[in-house]
């Protein structure tokens, strides 16, 4: 499947028939395609639907269409538990969104799926025990109403309408052309162009490597260094297994647990030997750059490693851009832009036909629906969050938000194994109505932001985090990010513990 096409699902004419359903899912991204196979698989008798915005699935695959969009995690462990990995660890956009694809149709779930449905309000009833989602269908203006006793969030972190870009002085005098990533457009020539990219992360990394050879030059303009991890992009226990003539799904449980195990090694360094973690870092980097080139300055980081996301830079590709001298970084502020290009506050001109702003995500909460709970509006900030999957006071829902260092998809099956579990727990209990309340040991718990801006900060989250849910300082009020640790706790969770109300 190639990154155009698109599956169809049949929606009915009239909008109000056959709208009620057991679960709706919302979004076909990675991880609601995740929640429609365990569906699918552990809770056959209930009836599903997937609801999505967009007019196919993939989410950020789909609507990512910058040059060389790859992921900047393996695909043995971004990739789902229960669909093997074949090809090298870091993939393109379009053979994830193949990958998902072979998903979707080797568990027949394209007629669950409804594209190009976008929710505008969720409304919890206590009286009827039900969500009421009012949508509207993008293609055609039509609005329609969706009941639902069960409510999985599955859309994502970010706003894929619009990236992030700060505001700089005299941007509107630039005489080039000024592109954010999340909105490539298909007639950008930059064959033999002077492009300047502003930012340091994964999408940066992604970009400058897959345009360098057919600019003039390219130049990464950063406020600040990012840490990368620069590596072949292969998996030679995968390669020799193969070698061997061992089956597929072995090799993909196989090469999980071996990436996970170093994963876990890595992350435990990055907090008890952040120096050590740290040289070696750099010294990857060195040897794409040489002794010579100033690391110090391009390449490190003010902050202990693994405080914001590493990404991993296949073999190197964007090292051996700068060492080829195709791309060149440039650490420094912007000043303001110009006619011509931008001005930094060293007094530094740079000169550019083209300006890519890669500088970060908008978040977005839960889709940016307007919640309400018996007519009450639903204020995140003012809830609790359990485990980072539910709310106190917003019955039968469940949300996925993955992890910072490890992939996003292992949460995906975690967080679907335990709503599969919550669903079939509730019909042995006969009960309609699940919310999680704090118990009478948490009255003087302190609360906190969602996540400890020392233990992980990147901006997307710092800007946005009085929008997000509090935590306590007890495991069931944290998202701990901790995923070495949620594959164990999470299966054991007593689901008629005290902070479960039932109804």
């Amino acid at each position: 499947m190639t990154m155009t096409e698109t599956r169809t699902t049949t929606t009915p004419k009239n909008g109000q028939e056959n709208n009620h359903f057991d679960v709706v899912v919302v979004g076909a991204g990675i991880s609601g395609v995740g929640a429609a196979y365990h569906l699918t698989t552990q809770c056959p008798d209930k009836s599903f639907v997937v609801l999505e915005g967009l007019e196919s699935f993939g989410g950020t695959w789909h609507t990512h269409r910058y040059p060389g969009i790859r992921s900047d995690s393996d695909l043995y462990t971004f990739g789902y538990r229960f669909k093997p990995w074949t090809g090298a660890p870091i993939a393109s956009a379009e053979e994830i969104l193949s990958y998902m694809g072979e998903v979707i149709d080797e568990n027949d779930l394209a007629r669950h799926i409804r594209y190009q449905h976008k929710i505008r309000s969720a409304s919890w009833s206590s009286e009827n025990n039900l969500w009421t989602l009012e949508a509207i269908r993008t293609d055609t203006g039509e609005r329609l109403r969706f009941t639902t006793s069960f409510l999985w969030m599955c859309q994502g972190y970010y706003r894929h309408e619009k990236g992030y870009t700060p505001e700089w002085e005299g941007v509107e005098d630039f005489k080039g052309r000024i592109v954010h990533p999340q909105q490539w457009p298909e007639d950008l020539d930059y064959k033999g162009k002077r492009v300047i990219v502003i930012g340091s992360g994964a999408t940066a990394a992604t970009v400058v490597p897959a345009m360098a050879d057919d600019c003039a030059h390219v130049t990464v303009l950063q406020r600040s260094p990012t840490y990368f991890i620069p590596a072949r992009n292969e998996n030679k226990l995968a390669d020799q297994l193969r070698e061997l003539d061992i089956d597929e799904t072995w090799i993909h449980e196989i090469a999980r647990r071996q990436i996970l195990r170093e994963q876990d090694e890595f992350t435990r360094r990055s907090f008890e030997e952040p120096e050590a973690v740290k040289r070696d870092l750099l010294g990857a980097v060195r040897a794409y750059l040489g002794p010579d080139y100033d690391i110090d300055k391009h390449f490190t980081p003010k902050y202990r490693p693994w405080r914001q996301r590493v990404a991993f830079i296949p073999d190197g590709d964007l090292f051996r851009g700068i060492a080829s001298g195709k791309a060149s970084m440039v650490t420094d502020e912007i000043e303001r832009f110009t006619q011509k290009g931008i001005l930094l506050k060293s007094g530094e001109m740079l000169e550019a036909d083209i300006i890519i702003t890669a500088t970060g995500f908008d978040l977005s909460i839960l889709g940016d629906i307007k919640f309400t709970v018996d007519s009450t509006p639903v204020d995140f900030s003012k809830t609790v969050t359990y485990r980072g999957m539910m709310f106190t006071g917003v019955p039968n829902m469940v949300w996925i938000f993955g992890y910072f260092r490890a992939s996003w998809t292992l949460r995906v099956d975690l967080v679907g194994d335990f709503v599969c579990r919550l669903l079939e727990h509730m019909k042995k209990k006969c009960v309609n109505k699940v919310t999680v309340a704090l118990r009478p040991e948490d009255k003087d718990m302190p609360l906190k932001s969602w996540i400890d801006s020392e233990n992980f900060n990147p901006g997307y989250l710092m800007r946005s985090m009085h929008l997000m849910p509090r935590r306590g300082d007890k495991p069931e009020w944290q998202h701990t990010q901790d995923y070495w640790l949620e594959k164990n706790e999470l299966p054991k969770i007593d689901l008629d513990a005290s902070e479960f109300v039932y109804m």
